[in-house]
């Protein structure tokens, strides 16, 4: 039996999906555990022939803008932390050789404390979730919850806390994301797929833990922990596209135009000085119009509604940087109604080599897919498409709003029992992510109602965090070597 298209043409048989009981997904979880011990989650030693961690870095440097490059490496070479944010696909090597349960969902790819943060929802209410997908595709559930894990124990030592700090914290990903996951068996479906972590009520709770507090200490850290987060929420409300047109724009000659600022900000004229600038924002114009059609019929109407004024090349993140990202600034009713959009080259995910490649031709779908399938709600204006760059080359892109009530916690200022918090937070809502695409009754099985898996996940954080310690030292020194060259404070 085959279906039909809108455009009359026939398409693959739908996949036939198998229903099992719960009492069967749970034997699934019990059977895997049977296959993998928890306790063998702690284990982790290099492989003998471990890949050379800088030449998996000048791999990556290959596709990307050469002149960008230098900015990335320069970003990696501040701190252990940092370094780490743009080794996913070194990790991705080594956790392809760790032991796995066999049980799947949809994975993040890079799920470390600082890709997760705050957001509006369409409905206009501050959602914390997940925010990075670029490397997201179908995979064992474990590597998020490791990165994560290893992410708070090397947090923690760049902030000089204690090893018992940072064992705590990373303990707590295990627990929270157990607890959660438990919690997420026991419910119907569609309550998974409405909950979310609102962050409304852990400010609310840690406000109520301060006033529990037997101890001044305690009492202080909860008030500093409820304060800060509510001071984040606050700032976060405040950055819009109108925000961001005051910051990044100005009006030239009577039109508004995004400021210069190389080598972060170069505005497309710029870039092209060769090609007329009105006839590159036309054929933009024409790329625009191909993504708005992979939008909902409601919002690609709304988009309808903006006018392409100016596009800018920036330099974001740490890992992304090199791939080509764009700012694209649009006027809807007037000069104050702006709306920023960017669009994100969307490179093949570091796991493919490892898990398979992914079913979409177009990674900006792949990345699109991902992050429906994981966020509670996701950007009215999500949407990919595939553009020819000013090289000639074709590339995959996703679209997204630049600023829509987002907002970051500061993982390097943290307090330890802040950290431990924040990664209890970051690990609900990876298991609510999870719990989406996977099999969250014989995932929540597997982990069982004891800690045994949370103490095998602080152990691999910690001896994780002394593996990226080595690799940021090699790292250091093939920039002192002049291997590889390093442009700092950008």
């Amino acid at each position: 039996m085959t279906t039909t298209t809108e455009t009359g043409a026939s398409s693959k048989p739908a996949k036939k999906v198998a229903h099992l009981t719960p009492k069967q997904r749970s034997l699934l979880g019990k059977e895997a555990r049977a296959r993998v011990p928890r306790a063998s989650h702690a284990d982790f030693e290099p492989a003998r022939d471990r890949p050379d961690p800088v030449s998996l870095l000048e791999r990556q440097a290959v596709s990307r803008v050469p002149e960008l490059v230098p900015i990335r490496y320069g970003r990696m070479l501040v701190s252990p932390f940092t370094f780490y944010r743009g080794a996913a696909l070194i990790m991705a090597s080594d956790l392809a050789r760790t032991p796995a349960s066999g049980l799947t969902t949809q994975v993040c790819g890079d799920a470390h404390l600082s890709n997760f943060g705050l957001f509006a929802s369409p409905e206009r209410s501050m959602m914390f979730d997940v925010n990075d997908f670029d490397e997201t595709l179908p995979g064992p559930w474990e590597w998020d919850l490791k990165r994560l894990a290893a992410s708070v124990v090397i947090a923690g030592r760049d902030q000089s806390f204690s090893k018992k700090d940072c064992a705590v914290g990373a303990k707590a990903v295990g627990t929270s994301y157990r607890e959660e996951m438990r919690r997420l068996a026991a419910s119907g479906n569609l309550d998974v797929w409405y909950s979310h972590v609102d962050i409304e009520e852990i400010i609310a709770g840690l406000t109520a833990q301060a006033g529990r507090q037997k101890s001044k200490a305690a009492t202080q850290a909860a008030a500093q922990m409820a304060s800060k987060a509510s001071s984040i929420v606050a700032k976060s409300r405040t950055k819009d596209s109108l925000q961001a047109q005051d910051k990044l724009t100005e009006v030239v000659a009577g039109r508004r135009r995004i400021v210069s600022d190389p080598p972060l900000i170069v505005p497309l004229a710029e870039l092209s000085a060769e090609h007329q600038p009105d006839a590159l924002l036309e054929s933009l114009q024409q790329m625009v119009h191909s993504y708005r059609r992979t939008l909902q019929t409601d919002r690609r109407h709304l988009l309808e509604g903006f006018e392409l004024v100016d596009v800018a090349r920036k330099v974001v993140g740490v890992g992304s940087v090199g791939t080509r990202a764009w700012i694209l600034l649009f006027q809807g009713r007037d000069g104050d109604d702006p709306l920023f959009l960017q669009a994100k080259e969307a490179e093949s995910s570091v796991l493919e080599e490892f898990v398979g490649k992914s079913q979409y031709a177009n990674h900006g779908e792949r990345v699109v897919a991902g992050q429906h399938l994981m966020q509670a709600a996701s950007d009215i204006f999500l949407g990919w498409q595939q553009a020819e760059g000013l090289d000639g080359v074709t590339r995959d892109f996703y679209v997204r709003q630049l600023r829509d009530w987002k907002g970051s916690f500061d993982v390097e200022g943290s307090i330890p029992k802040g950290l431990a918090t924040y990664a209890g937070i970051c690990a609900q809502a990876l298991a609510r992510a999870h719990a989406r695409s996977g099999d969250r009754i014989a995932i929540a099985s597997y982990l069982g109602s004891g800690a045994t898996f949370d103490d095998a996940l602080a152990d691999f954080a910690e001896s994780y965090a002394d593996q990226n310690e080595r690799d940021y030292d090699e790292f250091k020194k093939a920039v002192a070597d002049g291997r590889i060259r390093a442009e700092s404070g950008l």
